[in-house]
């Protein structure tokens, strides 16, 4: 005898998706909401720009709107954290008007996502602060923000930090996934082509050099795992949870030298153009991800 399939919550967690899920409309969805994104980030920028500059002036708006972008000052950073809700809008909007169903649909059940998330992020951050010593104990460790700093941009920063990692699961394993899910049986498709996009989105050679294609890959290989949870429970809480988690332990506990360090308790000083250099931190961090997702899978026995 064989048990269920692994994917058979994904069956009812697409149908929402079925009655519009040609192709084309998925596609234009797509495009729809990059381009809303990329419009409203580039004229909140500019708006920002006008509005410090008279107090400011230019070249102290500048930088404020660098360490926006960079997220290496803590005030930048939560900015940053919180400007993500430029992509949920246009994801629910689309949802609505172009697929004509309920955003909620793109969570799966609200109770049960809501459970998974707050199950598997509280699981798997445990295993973050375990592993934390590994990172901090490094030679190339050192403190970042006294705790006092930490413990008062924590509370401010923390929601932004919810509505990043929610924004980006309601986009790529919420929307994508479950368009694509709709029409297409194999996991190539629904599971893949949205990581693969994910991880294009992390590339950027003009940041990282000759690692970039390392650091996208590495965003794919977190994309295929946040999928496979999805499509194992039939919500996105599973995958929120994880990415939470992840990413708190990134942007609040161990962060990189100038690169969205600006919450970070403990920074690493690397040379993140330097394949060789990153390459052992990126292996880390991967042994940590597999970890955290056997986890989110055992808390959830799934």
């Amino acid at each position: 005898m064989t048990g269920p399939h692994p994917y058979a919550a994904l069956t009812a967690y697409a149908e929402p998706a079925r009655p519009r899920a040609e192709p084309w409309r998925t596609a234009l969805g797509l495009v729809l909401i990059g381009a809303a994104y990329g419009a409203a980030l580039i004229g909140g920028l500019t708006v920002l720009v006008r509005m410090l500059e008279p107090t400011m002036g230019g070249w102290a708006a500048a930088r404020f709107v660098e360490g926006f972008v960079a997220g290496r000052t803590a005030p930048g950073l939560t900015l940053l954290l919180y400007s993500f809700v430029l992509i949920a809008l246009p994801v629910a909007i689309v949802t609505r008007a172009l697929h004509r169903r309920a955003v909620s649909g793109l969570l799966g059940p609200p109770r049960l996502a809501l459970r998974h998330a707050l199950r598997v992020a509280a699981a798997v951050l445990a295993v973050s602060v375990v592993l934390m010593p590994i990172t901090v104990m490094s030679d190339d460790a050192g403190r970042r923000l006294a705790l006092s700093q930490w413990l008062v941009w924590l509370p401010l920063a923390l929601p932004g930090l919810i509505i990043q990692v929610g924004a980006e699961e309601l986009l790529f394993r919420g929307y994508l996934q479950q368009q694509l899910a709709a029409r297409f049986r194999s996991p190539l498709i629904w599971m893949v082509l949205p990581s693969m996009v994910f991880g294009w989105l992390h590339f950027a050679p003009g940041e990282f050099g000759a690692s970039a294609v390392l650091i996208a890959v590495w965003a794919s290989l977190f994309g295929v795992l946040a999928a496979d949870l999805t499509a194992r429970t039939g919500t996105i809480g599973a995958a929120v949870g994880l990415h939470f988690a992840t990413n708190f332990s990134s942007v609040f506990l161990v962060g990189l030298w100038g690169q969205l360090d600006g919450l970070a308790l403990w920074n690493v000083v690397v040379n993140l153009r330097d394949p060789c250099a990153i390459l052992p931190l990126l292996a880390v961090d991967l042994g940590a991800l597999i970890v955290s997702w056997l986890v989110a899978r055992l808390v959830l026995r799934v």
